[in-house]
């Protein structure tokens, strides 16, 4: 993945401060994210949600409200139409300037903002809420006393997750009304809730889901609190929202140009190790596990090799068994790695430092000759990438010279800032 700063001028002029983040590959679709209410775009939920849509080939596009983050304008002047339009204005950027948002993603008040939005946007295909109310109005009831101060007074103070916000008479939480808008949504709807959310209860969800017609889904987010704050809970909705939108987006841009035989790696732009790999039309994750500083967000590259060897195994025994024409149900090739030292291993061609161990484990299902399984076995030595792992490898790097961008090794890779 890589990141873009953007900016577009929002319902009042005011510059509204955007992350873009672009697929290692081509977008196939666009989608827009909305962040809850008084938080920001470069929340985890939000990283976490765009990353794994980046895997799948789409691109996110995600903004700070009016006078949050990294956006200008005062955010006691805002309401929940000004969100709703804000919304409108984002869409308006990427239909300009690349490609209308098929998707739409809102987290919280967020969420309710996209129902409400997305009748304004006809490239939408599909939406998601998360943890979102099924009416403004459900803010208005937390914010409590301080709403009912707003009618003697034009500006109150109010404390939310701990940050002091001012907010203004204009604050239209109670004029709106969605369970219409809901109704006929005319897209495909992905509500995803906590069972638990002591902000927003999970009857909101329930409502939500009984006035959206069919193409529509829940998933629980059985243990996670309204935030998302825990790593698990936010890559658990990020991975489910990038297989349920898979059906309703078009299929796989044509990649940009990597030849048989090339792997490009590219940062990801979020956590600190994770990498997009992008192999022909495929683009998978790579990262560390948390216990060495990565996010845990895709196998680690030792995984991949033991991956490929594991692969390359299985694939060469089919295709022995089937010339041979041994009838053997599918085979499962297990990989274990470990570190040792030479002096510790008996059967080691080095004498000296420290040597990658691995051991295969080769099953099949039901009985087969034991000459045939010995056989597999010899077969299993010569994939082509346990030869090429035992022969002489030559690894050589080499620094292209000038400025790297994603720009000058693929065409369609986005410029990284």
């Amino acid at each position: 993945m890589s990141a873009r700063r953007v900016a577009f001028a929002g319902f009042d002029g005011s510059r509204l401060a955007a992350r873009l983040d672009m697929p290692a590959t081509p977008p196939r679709a666009f989608a827009l994210f909305a962040h809850c209410f008084t938080c920001g775009k470069d929340g985890l939920t939000a990283s976490r949600i765009s990353a794994a849509l980046n895997a799948q080939g789409i691109a996110v596009l995600r903004f700070d409200f009016t006078g949050l983050g990294m956006s200008e304008g005062q955010f006691a002047e805002t309401n929940f139409s000004s969100n709703v339009a804000a919304l409108r204005c984002a869409a308006d950027f990427l239909r300009r300037d690349y490609q209308a948002p098929s998707l739409l993603i809102g987290h919280s008040l967020g969420g309710t903002a996209v129902l409400a939005a997305a009748h304004a946007i006809d490239e939408v295909r599909a939406v998601v809420t998360l943890g979102a109310p099924s009416e403004p109005a459900h803010l208005a009831r937390q914010l409590g006393h301080a709403v009912e101060q707003m009618d003697t007074e034009r500006e109150v103070a109010v404390s939310l997750a701990g940050r002091p916000f001012r907010i203004q008479r204009q604050l239209d939480l109670k004029e709106h009304n969605l369970h219409e808008r809901i109704a006929t949504l005319g897209r495909a709807l992905l509500v995803m809730h906590a069972p638990h959310d002591d902000v927003v209860d999970i009857d909101h969800a329930r409502c939500i889901f009984e006035a959206a017609k069919h193409p529509k889904s829940f998933v629980a987010l059985d243990g996670a609190d309204h935030l998302l704050s825990g790593r698990k809970d936010a890559a658990y909705a990020a991975k489910v929202i990038a297989a349920w939108v898979d059906r309703y987006l078009p299929e796989e841009a044509p990649s940009s140009s990597v030849a048989d035989g090339q792997v490009r790696v590219v940062e990801s732009g979020t956590g600190r190790f994770t990498q997009h790999v992008q192999v022909g039309r495929h683009v998978l994750m790579s990262d560390e596990p948390g216990r060495t500083g990565g996010d845990d967000a895709g196998p680690a590259p030792y995984d991949y090799l033991l991956a490929a060897l594991g692969a390359c195994t299985s694939i060469t025994l089919r295709m022995v068994a089937e010339r041979k024409g041994w009838q053997i149900e599918p085979f499962e090739v297990t990989m274990e790695r470990r570190f040792s030292q030479a002096e510790d291993c008996s059967d080691c061609d080095s004498s000296t430092g420290q040597v990658l161990e691995i051991d295969r484990h080769i099953r099949w299902r039901g009985s087969i000759d034991p000459a045939v399984g010995q056989r597999l076995l010899e077969i299993a030595d010569r994939c082509p990438v346990h030869r090429a792992l035992l022969g002489e490898i030559k690894v050589r790097t080499y620094a292209d010279g000038g400025s790297w961008t994603p720009n000058d090794a693929a065409p369609g890779l986005p410029q990284v800032f």
